[in-house]
């Protein structure tokens, strides 16, 4: 979800619906810029009373206003901000297709591509589907004779279980590294987490967070990742001090954020 909030213009609105009635979302609006149409809709709010927001959400433009605002306002706010949304819409769509888990895709590893290769056995030996990788591909053996659907997510669900088992690897031995030049005190508690949102998080009491799919990144940007969490520990916030903290110990950190992102737009939706 992307989403922006603006104050309202000063100027008094008219009113968009009958008093004393609650305005729910509505149905989709269109308005063509510069040749391209935006479809939207507007969810109107008595509790929402100087901001608006627009947001993207899977690939849907919502904008949230005050009750009052009427149709032409919105849409003049969907106009100020074309170009955010635009450019919002051309993130999503640039983003790969979710995979199918089927012999012959593509799934990253530590920033390598390998080639997804699934193979039904009669028994594997812990009786459960089992994944296992060598330079070129990930093997997922799997009892035979199970219907599309039950194999299909028998092999999200074990992909999913590998690859957090590696991503608490790799992350425990850089907590490891990093600890006696950024440690506070006793080694803080590490959980490795289904985060849609954040590569990693470190709380007010000093536990550390991260996504499982750190594992799929190249181990410079894991290392960014635990740095910049470990800074946390002295500085829980981003203020310069953060941020000069974590310039001293990786002095490229600002290649490797912008490099994350990068990586992080073109992960697959798993």
């Amino acid at each position: 979800m992307y989403s922006i909030s603006l104050q309202l213009p000063a100027k008094p609105l008219a009113s968009a619906a009958p008093a004393g009635r609650q305005v729910a979302e509505g149905p989709p609006r269109q308005v063509t810029i510069d040749g391209r149409a935006i479809e939207y809709r507007i969810k109107r709010s008595r509790q929402r009373r100087k901001t608006y927001q627009v947001s993207v959400v899977s690939g849907q433009v919502l904008l949230a206003v005050p009750y009052r605002t009427t149709n032409g306002q919105a849409e003049e706010m969907v106009r100020q901000k074309a170009r955010w949304i635009f450019s919002k819409l051309d993130t999503v769509e640039a983003r790969p297709e979710a995979p199918q888990f089927l012999s012959g895709e593509s799934l990253p590893f530590r920033g390598r591509d390998l080639i997804l290769w699934v193979q039904g056995v009669d028994r594997t030996p812990s009786g459960r589907p089992e994944v296992s990788s060598d330079r070129r591909r990930l093997l997922v053996r799997i009892p035979l004779g199970l219907d599309s659907a039950t194999r299909q997510e028998q092999v999200a669900a074990a992909l999913v279980a590998w690859y957090g088992q590696q991503a608490r690897e790799q992350v425990e031995s850089q907590v490891a590294r990093w600890l006696p030049a950024l440690g506070n005190g006793s080694g803080p508690p590490v959980h490795i987490r289904n985060q849609r949102r954040r590569w990693g998080s470190c709380s007010s009491k000093g536990v550390l967070r991260f996504n499982w799919r750190l594992s799929m990144l190249e181990p410079p940007l894991v290392e960014y990742v635990v740095v910049h969490e470990l800074c946390h520990l002295t500085h829980m916030n981003h203020s310069p001090d953060f941020w000069g903290l974590v310039a001293r110990h990786l002095p490229d950190y600002k290649e490797l954020r912008k490099l994350l992102k990068e990586r992080e737009a073109a992960l697959p939706p798993l």
